[in-house]
């Protein structure tokens, strides 16, 4: 029997349906309250505690959490109703500058809201730059106050680049965007009672792997690095990070800083030994000629790796020299937010990125940073020249989601004033478990910030015009 086609429906008996369902209650909400009601009731049955009652995560007030679950645990519900006029707002955001008393300061993001939730972030910064990149966050705290928190790609997409920037980045912006963001995934963790890397896809592993970095400041000679790397050893770090050329740093450099650099990694693998791997960074200082020429010399000794050999902006010249050496090529901290680095991915011009989260745009940022890379077979290591404390613990919530990371950065350092400010995470036998507390998983103590009032650095000389000379 052939089936007639049903007559279109005339606009009188379309509105008659519409207000039919709009007076009565959402079926799928009604069979969705039911099953619940079943589930839970079974839950409480007796026969079914006896069966699970050492089942990990079973409670009788509860449904049942299968255990491949059980490291996640239910959401809070939102302190406030998610629906325009009521939602969580935010009342202020303020910038602190921390003086550390070594190469750079801190710069700490506090975000606030009306549900008395705070967020903590954190903003790259460099030697100079605090007072440009603290000024941006106090400006774009206009465009945040009596917003939602948990719009944060709302913020970073559209407030902070579109109608703040004007669409033109530098450091300094996005490490005021970073900052800010980082707080608010903070906030968004702690209103709904999660890490950040249960909110990102759930973690692909339970402890970041990160090497020492800042230890060798000082070194001169190949003898200084080995002791100092014993030191480093000692603290239980697998993984360390040099930069084996004197200085002042050079673009065409000559032959006795090679032979110096090749004097020194050799020091260093005899003092670690086999096992221990070796980072080397040489600052975007090189012509083609002699990265190339450097990298082959040492790559007997087995670096883990060779990062920024050139300026990222130039990644012809960083594609030519990956080609020709044997080294993984490392680049990324110079580059600002995911379209910077497409050209990287595009050109083949680095086998590992490492952007940095405080600087790039922030943790969603740095995920889909990471999310690009993979396909295309390249690894993540975070860059992290920041605290021991909200840069570092930012970096570990994004790390733990990607499946494609191998290791972040620790500086030595600043782990010390770290403990002064915060509950830090510890590092122990080269790794950081990550952590389970709501946010980014760890407290500051703000009251502790007067110790350590900002202050300015001496102005940075790495060198005069005499030592342009041979």
């Amino acid at each position: 029997m052939a089936i007639r086609p049903r007559p279109p429906a005339s606009a009188r008996a379309i509105r008659n349906d519409l207000n039919r369902q709009a007076t009565r209650p959402n079926r799928a909400q009604r069979l969705s309250k039911g099953r619940i009601k079943q589930q839970r009731a079974l839950a409480q049955s007796p026969s079914v505690a006896r069966c699970f009652a050492k089942t990990p995560g079973y409670h009788l007030n509860q449904l049942w959490i299968p255990t491949c679950f059980q490291h996640l645990r239910p959401i809070a519900p939102h302190p406030r109703p998610l629906h325009d006029g009521a939602a969580m707002k935010i009342t202020n955001v303020t910038p602190f500058i921390l003086h550390t008393g070594w190469r750079k300061n801190w710069i700490f993001v506090k975000v606030e809201t009306d549900a008395g939730i705070t967020g903590w972030g954190e903003s790259y910064t460099q030697y100079d730059r605090d007072i440009a990149i603290t000024s941006h966050i106090e400006e774009l705290a206009r465009y945040l106050e009596g917003r939602d928190p948990f719009q944060i790609k709302h913020f970073t997409t559209h407030l902070a680049y579109d109608d703040y920037a004007q669409r033109r980045g530098a450091m300094e912006l996005w490490s005021a965007v970073s900052g800010i963001e980082i707080a608010l995934w903070d906030i968004v963790g702690k209103a709904t009672d999660q890490p950040i890397y249960n909110l990102l896809g759930g973690p692909v592993r339970d402890k970041i792997r990160v090497y020492a970095n800042g230890w060798s400041f000082g070194a001169e000679d190949p003898d200084d690095y080995a002791r100092a790397a014993e030191k480093v050893l000692e603290l239980g770090f697998t993984a360390m990070k040099l930069e084996p050329t004197p200085g002042p740093w050079r673009t065409l450099v000559p032959k006795d800083h090679i032979r110096h650099a090749e004097k020194v990694v050799k020091k260093m693998r005899e003092t670690v030994g086999p096992d221990v791997d070796i980072l080397l960074d040489v600052h975007r200082r090189f012509a083609p000629m002699h990265a190339i020429e450097m990298a082959n010399l040492l790559a007997s000794y087995e670096p883990f790796w060779f990062e920024e050999p050139c300026p990222a902006e130039n990644l012809d010249t960083m594609a030519e020299i990956r080609s020709q050496i044997s080294l993984p090529v490392v680049t990324g901290e110079a580059i600002y937010n995911k379209t910077g680095f497409r050209p990287v991915l595009e050109k083949r011009a680095a086998d590992i990125l490492n952007p940095d989260v405080c600087s790039v745009g922030g943790i969603l940022e740095l995920k889909e940073i990471a999310a690009m890379a993979e396909p295309n077979y390249v690894a993540m290591s975070p860059h992290n020249y920041n605290s021991t404390v909200l840069g570092l613990a930012a970096t570990v919530q994004a790390s733990a989601t990607m499946p494609n990371f191998l290791i972040t950065e620790y500086f030595v350092p600043y782990e010390e004033l770290g403990t002064k400010v915060s509950s830090p995470l510890i590092q122990s036998g080269g790794y950081i478990q990550l952590p389970d507390a709501p946010g980014l998983g760890i407290e500051i103590d703000e009251t502790a910030f007067n110790e350590f009032a900002y202050q300015r650095f001496p102005t940075r000389a790495l060198r005069t015009w005499k030592d342009e000379g041979p």
